[in-house]
């Protein structure tokens, strides 16, 4: 059994390296050792060795906005596929009017379709090298419309990729947002449709280790939800910490108090913010929330060192002192 066993991970290794030696990474890899290889044994070649910034493409896949805008483009191919046709289209259009046009009076240089070609794509593409220039009034009268139809050829594939672009990056921060919103418990009995309406209402905050988040006394203005990291609660008593999937701030919202701790990061915490306003309108339609919400309330007063607790000490101290 230990001998199959083993041969099964040989097997398996030697598979994973037989699949990365035909993966596109691999191949760009071999490229770019083969040309320096060819280099220092032969000491010739040198234009070879251009081949070894092949590797930068591999950073593709350590930049999440580089992977998007791959994303983009890959999306709307067809659309710039049409651009790249009525592009090419254009271009043979306009050579060919200069061609007509040009070819006698400079035939060394529009002489033929593809000199004529040249300096239709430089024209559209406004470059203007000036290398080609049409010299006959009828030529630079078709020049002034080729200029002029280069700034559409330029916007058309930017704003299709713009879009996509744009489009992609909030795809993927919906997803990176709704990952968040599934480790809050909180959220965790919700429908697909009330973590939808929550996610327009919280917004993201990154705070770094030792950064304080509120100071005790504050005006409470809004809930918290820890998804990554750990933040550190500095009670007049004790001090408590909470960790992923947790919040905190609710009972300071309920009861409109001023914050009874100073809320400050262990390390690098990604939050996710809920406005005192936005929080009462949220409970106010979704009472299923607002009763998680109040048992959780509830359960923390079972505990008399939690944060809500110290709240709503605070919260009846300050009412009583209204109160007489």
């Amino acid at each position: 059994m230990a001998v199959a066993g083993h041969t099964q991970r040989k097997a398996s290794a030697l598979s994973d390296r037989f699949g990365y030696a035909f993966s596109a990474l691999g191949i760009i890899d071999l490229m770019a050792f083969l040309p320096a290889a060819i280099v220092l044994a032969t000491g010739r070649h040198a234009t070879l060795a251009a081949l070894g910034v092949l590797p930068f493409f591999k950073l593709i896949r350590y930049s999440p906005a580089m992977r998007s805008l791959l994303a983009a483009v890959h999306a709307e191919r067809r659309a710039l596929i049409g651009c790249i046709v009525i592009l090419v289209g254009v271009v043979l259009t306009f050579a060919s009017l200069l061609y007509a046009i040009e070819r006698d009076v400079q035939p060394d240089k529009l002489g033929t379709i593809p000199q004529a070609m040249w300096w239709a794509i430089v024209t559209l593409g406004t470059v203007g090298y000036g290398d080609v220039v049409p010299v006959t009034p009828l030529g630079k009268f078709v020049s002034t419309f080729a200029i002029i139809s280069g700034f559409a050829m330029i916007a058309l594939p930017v704003a299709i990729i713009s879009t996509a672009f744009a489009e992609e990056v909030k795809r993927r921060d919906f997803v990176v947002t709704w990952g968040m919103l599934a480790r809050v418990p909180l959220f965790s009995h919700l429908s697909a449709a009330e973590i939808a309406d929550i996610m327009r209402l919280l917004r993201a905050r990154t705070i770094e280790q030792g950064e304080i988040l509120v100071r005790r006394g504050d005006v409470a203005s809004s809930m918290y939800f820890v998804t990554a990291g750990e933040v550190e609660i500095a009670l007049p008593s004790q001090q408590v910490r909470l960790a992923d999937g947790t919040f905190f701030g609710e009972i300071a919202l309920l009861h409109k108090t001023k914050r009874s701790g100073t809320v400050t990061a262990t390390r690098k915490t990604r939050l996710l913010v809920l406005d005192a306003q936005d929080f009462h309108a949220l409970i106010a339609r979704m009472p299923t929330l607002a009763a998680h919400v109040h048992n959780t309330a509830k359960a923390r007063l079972a505990d008399t060192g939690d944060l809500a607790a110290a709240e709503l000490a605070q919260a009846e101290k300050e009412d009583g002192g209204k109160a007489r």
